[in-house]
C-alpha cells in the first residue's frame, strides 16, 4: 500500500484527486483501508474500481469480462465459472461505466490533431427492438474516438458523434470521410464552428473551420453489380490529396478503416452480428459493450500495422509493437487488463465556492493549498 500514489475519492473534500500531497495515510494494512487526514474519511483500496464491494476475486471478474469482451457467450461462462446471469451482466454493466469513465479520461478531455476520421453506422438487435450505433476513427493512429447509440438513425444520432468529434479535434487541416447518409454533412458543418463576437457587439457569429474537407463514398448495387461513387463535398481536391499521403499513404478515397473497425466490434459483441440468434436485452448492454471493446482495443491490443521496425546494430532489426493510443501518445506502454481494470479515473480539483466579499483567512490557507 502506498499513501503517495492514491488520492481521496470524497467529492466535498478540498484535497480530492490529488496524490502526493501528504493527506492520505494507511488506515488499516488487514482491510486495505486509507484515510484522508483533511476530511478525515476512510476508503478502501478498491474505492474507484470495477471491483468495489464485490466478494468475488478481481482475477476471476477480470477473467470473465475478458472472455466477454473477445466474443465469449454468456452462456458458456455460466457453465464455465457457474455465477448467476445476473451476477455476469452486473459485471460487465460494471466494466462499462468504467471504461466510459477511461475513455473520457484518456481520450474524450484530449486535444488531438486528427488528420483523417472515418465514420460509420452499425445495426444492433436487440429483443423487440433495434438500435444504431454510430462510431468514428482516427486513420493515422486506428484509434477509436467515440460512438453514439440510438433507435433511429437519423440526425440525432450523427449530431451527437459529431459533437463528440469537436471536443477532441484541434483546428487543423481533417479529412472527414463518410458513407452516402446525408445527415453527416449537416451535422458536420454544424459541429465544427467557432463562435466570433465582433467589435460592433450584437450575437456571436458562428465561424465555419476553413480546413475541413468532407468526402463520401456511396456505394450502390444495380443489377448484381457494385459501383462506388467517391465525392468531395467539401473543401479542394489538394487538401484531399495531401491528407490521404500523410495518413494512409496515397491510395483513393474510401472507409475501409472504419469497416474493418466495424468487423472487430461485430467478432468481438454477438449482438452486433449480422445474423445472429444472441439479442441484447437492454440498452445499458450495448454501451457496456461499447466502451468496453473500444478501451481494450485502444490500450490493450496491439495493432500489427502500428509496428515500428527498430534497427539494432548489425544483428539487423526487430519489430516494436504498438496500440492505437501508444501511437496517438496517450500512452507510453500497452496496458494489461488488470491495469486498465484498477485504473482510478481522478476526480476534478475542488474549486472555491464565488462569494461576495472578501475570503477568510482560513478559506485562503486553503485555497492557497489545494487550489
Amino acid at each position: 500500500m502506498n499513501p503517495q500514489e492514491v488520492f481521496c475519492p470524497n467529492i466535498d473534500c478540498y484535497a480530492r484527486g490529488q496524490t502526493g500531497k501528504g493527506n492520505i495515510g494507511v488506515h488499516s494494512q488487514a482491510d486495505k483501508r486509507y484515510i484522508c487526514h483533511e476530511c478525515n474519511q476512510t476508503f478502501t483500496d478498491t474505492k474507484g474500481t470495477i471491483f468495489y464491494r464485490l466478494r468475488t476475486k478481481a482475477e476471476t471478474v477480470m477473467q470473465v469480462i475478458t472472455l466477454l469482451a473477445y466474443g465469449c457467450p454468456p452462456k458458456a461462462i455460466q457453465k464455465a465459472f457457474g455465477f448467476h446471469e445476473k451476477t455476469i451482466k452486473e459485471w460487465w454493466r460494471r466494466s462499462g461505466e468504467h471504461c466510459r469513465l477511461v475513455h473520457e479520461h484518456m481520450i474524450g478531455n484530449r486535444q488531438l490533431e486528427l488528420q483523417q476520421v472515418q465514420a460509420d453506422e452499425i445495426k444492433a438487435k436487440g429483443q423487440g427492438f433495434t438500435f444504431w450505433i454510430a462510431m468514428a476513427m482516427m486513420v493515422s493512429t486506428r484509434l477509436w474516438l467515440g460512438g453514439a447509440i440510438s433507435p433511429k438513425r437519423d440526425l440525432d444520432l450523427i449530431q451527437t458523434l459529431a459533437d463528440q468529434l469537436r471536443r477532441i479535434a484541434l483546428c487543423r487541416e481533417m479529412l472527414l470521410a463518410v458513407d452516402g447518409l446525408s445527415s453527416y454533412v449537416k451535422a458536420f458543418r454544424r459541429a465544427f464552428r467557432t463562435r466570433f463576437k465582433g467589435d460592433k457587439g450584437g450575437r456571436h457569429r458562428l465561424i465555419s473551420w476553413p480546413n475541413i474537407a468532407i468526402v463520401q463514398v456511396v456505394k450502390q448495387r444495380q443489377q448484381g453489380q457494385l459501383n462506388i461513387q467517391r465525392r468531395i463535398v467539401q473543401g479542394c481536391s489538394q487538401m484531399v490529396s495531401r491528407l490521404l499521403d500523410k495518413t494512409q499513404g496515397g491510395g483513393v478515397i474510401n472507409t475501409a478503416y472504419i469497416e474493418r473497425l466495424n468487423a472487430t466490434f461485430r467478432q468481438r459483441l454477438a449482438w452486433l452480428a449480422r445474423r445472429t440468434r444472441n439479442l441484447a436485452q437492454k440498452t445499458d448492454t450495448l454501451v457496456a459493450g461499447l466502451f468496453t471493446v473500444g478501451c481494450l482495443y485502444n490500450l490493450c491490443d496491439n495493432h500489427h500495422s502500428l509496428r515500428l521496425k527498430l534497427f539494432v546494430g548489425r544483428r539487423g532489426y526487430r519489430w516494436v509493437q504498438r496500440t492505437p493510443a501508444m501511437a496517438a501518445g496517450l500512452a507510453d506502454h500497452r496496458w494489461s487488463i488488470e491495469e486498465l481494470f484498477h485504473f482510478k479515473v481522478p476526480l476534478p480539483r475542488w474549486v472555491p465556492p464565488n462569494r461576495r466579499g472578501r475570503p477568510s483567512f482560513a478559506m485562503m490557507e486553503i485555497i492557497n493549498q489545494w487550489c
